[in-house]
Parts: C-alpha cells; structure tokens; sequence
C-alpha cells in the first residue's frame, strides 16, 4: 500500500513544477510543495539504485546512487554561485558532509538494525574525507582573517581541487576495481527491473529533484527570515538536508529492506564524493560564473573532522546495530546545536 502511494506521489514532481513556473505562489507555500515533492523522488531513486544493485553489487550500487544522488547539490551550489552566495554554497557542501555521515547513516543503521558491513569500503571513504578536510586548510586557514572570498584564496582554491579530483579519480579508479563484475546479471538472472531501465530511471528523477530543490532554495530566504535563523544555518543544515534529499531517502529505504551493506555505501560513498569530487568541482566550474575560494570556517571544519572521527570510531569493528545509528544521530543534533550557536561569527 505504501509503496502504490509513493509510486503515485511521484507525479507530485512535475505539477508542483508547472505551479512554480505558471502561478505566482507565496514563497512559504512553495517551500512545503517542493519538500513535499522530494520525499517521492529520495524514495524513487532509492528504488531505481536497489534494482539497479541487484545487476551490479552492493559497491557499484553505491557509487550509482551518490553520483546521482549529488546530482542536485552541484546544481544548488552553482546557483547560489550565481546570486553570489558563497557562504551558503560553502555551508551547503560542508553540511552536507556531515550529514551523510551523521544522518544518513545514522537513520540507515537505525532502520537496518544489526548486521555486517563492509569495512574496508567504509574505511576508504574515511581516508579521502581525512585527505580533503586536510587539504581544505591550505585555503581554509587565511581566511579565518580579513576577507574570506578575495581574490588571492579563489587562486590558491584552483590547485587544491585539482588534487582532490586527482585523489578522486584514483580512488574511484580502485573501488571499481575492488567491486568489478566479471558481468553485469541479465533481466534473466534477477528479479528486478532491468539495468537499462534502472539507469533511465535514476537519472530522470535526479533531473526531477534538480528542479523541486532549485524552488525550494529559492523560497527558503524567506522561510528562513521567518523563523529566525542565519543564512549559515540555513545552508548548512536545511540546504545540505535538502539537496541529500535522495541519499536520505534512498539510504534509509535500502536498510528497511535489509540491504545494510548497499545502505551503508551509499551514505559514505556519497559523504566521500562530495568532498573529494562535488566540492572540487563546485569551486572549478564557478570560475566562469564567479571565483569561489574554499574557505571554510573554523566551525565548519572542526565539525567535519569530529563527524569523521566519531564515524570511525562508531564503525572501527565493520558492525552495525540501531544504538550505533542512535549515537550518530545524537551527534549529528549536536553539530545542529554547535551551528546554531555559531550564528555569523565563526
């Protein structure tokens, strides 16, 4: 029965869409259709990426699933890159960061209960968020004073993201390999749609989440003036949220169904992929927009390299149960908290 609805809710998509685009709504209206018109799409690609994993293995399902996944977030930043926002770009990518690694996995490791993971994996997406935060510092530091976007950090951002897209095509290089297919299981060998069909699937609702997260973020200036909070906080925690919006979903439906494995890889892989891959090229394409430099605060990276730590920590024996998912969870309202106290000053 749940599933008939969401299969339904899917249309939701396109008609709050054609709203957007034919109506003149009130912006706090937008707001609540367009989440509700992510929840369908998180649950449909989450379904497109099981399938899809059931041809490829839980590894490769995993890489599907983030590149798709973050398909949004690069688009919401390039955005924003263009109205000139750049500390919500910066406090969207970070956060959303930590929230695959907080959230995401905490709810999947809550909805999966107890079971093994693929620790080895887990500990190569720890390796290259270690390796990025590290290399963040290089801008990061001299923009702790005088201005965090001039133009001199914006030219020490460029050689920084090369060598994070280096560390990622290595990276995504070995992991492929780590998982390769002698073949890809025919429609014949499985129960599930076909490959082609997965893939088709995957990318028409990362196109329609693209398009759903673009008029939410555009109304959220306003919901966010209404309720109080910084812009910071609002990119930092509401954006990151929304434009994970698949990752949650997907994660979190893959664990319910006992695919703990796949859930896990996906959170982390897509945690992974944005710091060394979207955040990288958030900051390379924006040179034809507007130069961005990668400048994050102090709060920001203090929370990403106590997110990674703890994580590690949590995970060290390969093992999941739901008190684990509880605890990341808790942290992860911690850094809500942490965020929320840090307003505009650090």
């Amino acid at each position: 029965m749940l599933r008939r609805a969401l299969f339904a809710s899917v249309g939701f998509a396109p008609f709050v869409i054609l709203l957007h685009y034919v109506l003149d709504l009130d912006e706090t209206v937008e707001f609540v259709l367009a989440a509700a018109a992510l929840v369908p799409l998180a649950w449909l690609i989450g379904e497109a990426t099981e399938h899809a994993a059931e041809h490829t293995g839980p590894g490769i399902g995993g890489f599907l699933n983030a590149t798709f996944g973050n398909a949004p977030e690069l688009i919401i930043a390039l955005l924003a890159v263009h109205e000139g926002l750049t500390e919500v770009v910066r406090g969207s990518l970070s956060g959303s960061v930590i929230g695959n690694l907080l959230l995401v996995l905490g709810f999947s490791l809550l909805a999966g209960g107890r079971g093994e993971l693929d620790r080895g994996s887990s500990f190569i997406s720890f390796g290259l968020i270690g390796v990025a935060t590290l290399l963040f510092l290089i801008v990061a530091i001299p923009g702790w004073s005088g201005d965090p976007d001039r133009s001199s950090l914006a030219h020490l951002t460029i050689p920084v993201s090369l060598a994070l897209l280096v560390v990622y095509v290595a990276a995504t290089w070995y992991s492929l390999r780590r998982h390769r297919l002698s073949h890809v299981a025919s429609d014949e060998e499985v129960d599930a749609w076909s490959f082609r069909f997965s893939l088709a699937v995957l990318a028409a609702a990362t196109v329609a989440t693209a398009l759903v997260a673009e008029i939410l973020v555009g109304s959220l200036e306003v919901f966010a003036h209404e309720a109080g909070l910084t812009d910071f906080f609002v990119a930092a925690v509401i954006v990151a949220i929304v434009g994970n919006a698949a990752e949650h979903g997907g994660a979190v439906l893959v664990a319910f169904r006992g695919k703990l494995k796949l859930a896990a890889e996906i959170a982390l892989a897509s945690a992974a992929q944005v710091a060394v891959f979207l955040i990288p090229a958030v900051a390379l394409l924006s040179l034809v927009i507007e130069p961005l430099a990668l400048s994050f605060r102090q709060v920001e990276l203090a929370a990403l390299a106590g997110a990674l730590v703890f994580t590690a920590l949590v995970l060290v024996n390969g093992q999941s149960s739901r008190l684990r998912g509880g605890l990341l969870i808790a942290c992860y309202g911690a850094v809500v908290v942490v965020f929320y106290s840090a307003g505009e000053r650090f």
